[in-house]
């Protein structure tokens, strides 16, 4: 079965250091990522964002005062996947060191993430729901050719 068509645009703020982030999302790479998460054809927006700006989206349509790591607008999930995933740059970079994951690792994660999230699985229903959600992030990364992101 092939995989969905996808219409990507991919948007990088600036910010102090924007060219380690580029480095890590080949255009390419993110295409691909995305292609395997989704089960529908789509059209996503990826914006890469400072923390400021991550912070307000946050705040303004979360009502959560802080930047976080991917936020998800979605708009549709049918006949096409229409969303804007939203990632902060020094969020993203944070959490890879902290997790000792390489940048490209934890992004992969979190478009892989974001795009399920467009597509209306929800971890924060149910136990169930978390369970399963992060089942199919694992089986996509690992297609992908990534490790367990959940392992410690």
């Amino acid at each position: 079965m092939p995989l969905p068509a996808l219409t990507l645009s991919l948007q990088f703020a600036r910010f102090h250091d924007v060219a380690l982030h580029r480095a890590a999302l080949p255009r390419s790479q993110v295409t691909r990522w995305l292609r395997h998460a989704l089960d529908a054809d789509a059209e996503l927006t990826v914006r890469i964002v400072d923390a400021d700006e991550g912070q307000a989206l946050n705040r303004d349509y979360r009502g959560k005062d802080y930047a976080t790591n991917v936020l998800t607008f979605d708009y549709a999930t049918e006949p096409v996947v229409m969303a804007d995933l939203v990632l902060c740059a020094p969020v993203v970079a944070r959490e890879a060191a902290e997790q000792g994951k390489t940048l490209r690792q934890h992004y992969a994660h979190l478009l892989v993430h974001g795009a399920l999230h467009a597509q209306g699985w929800d971890h924060e229903t149910s136990d169930a729901d978390a369970e399963a959600m992060e089942a199919r992030e694992i089986d996509i990364l690992t297609r992908l050719g990534f490790p367990n992101p959940y392992a410690t």
